[in-house]
């Protein structure tokens, strides 16, 4: 009886780990780099370019993410506004690999180049790093992000 009872109690248990909430931890892990990234300032710490570094290219400018989804990059001469989001592509795990990172200036300049869905490397409260493989020549972008 008792083993009859242990094993009632153990299938219980997996089958309500198992009722995970994929959605739910997805959206914790959102929310929490959308707060990171509109909590401060940030600037452009690695800007790679199919092999070619132009980080020199967002030298002194900062960028603000407003919670609205729209962004400020400035030098203090000048000041491009964009948009951004974080995107779930909506798979069936929670993992922020799932995420995107969207960027939108429409410019002609430097800043175009930013203009990407960037996948997640890594994010903490201090630090984005951020990928793109094209899919047209199969360059990789590489994107970091750190706070002021």
């Amino acid at each position: 009886m008792r083993t009859l009872i242990s094993s009632l109690l153990l299938g219980l248990l997996v089958i309500f780990s198992c009722n995970n909430d994929d959605d739910s931890s997805s959206n914790n892990t959102q929310n929490e780099i959308e707060n990171n990234v509109t909590a401060s300032t940030w600037r452009i710490t690695k800007f790679i370019d199919s092999g070619d570094n132009e980080t020199a290219n967002f030298s002194g400018y900062n960028f603000n993410f407003m919670s609205n989804g729209t962004v400020s990059a400035s030098n203090g001469s000048n000041t491009y506004e964009g948009t951004w989001s974080i995107t779930d592509s909506n798979s069936n795990d929670d993992s922020q690999d799932d995420l995107h990172f969207n960027l939108h200036f429409n410019l002609t300049n430097n800043f175009e180049d930013l203009n990407d869905d960037w996948d997640f490397i890594s994010q903490t409260a201090t630090k984005i790093e951020l990928i793109d493989v094209s899919g047209g020549n199969g360059g990789t972008d590489y994107l970091t992000f750190e706070k002021n």
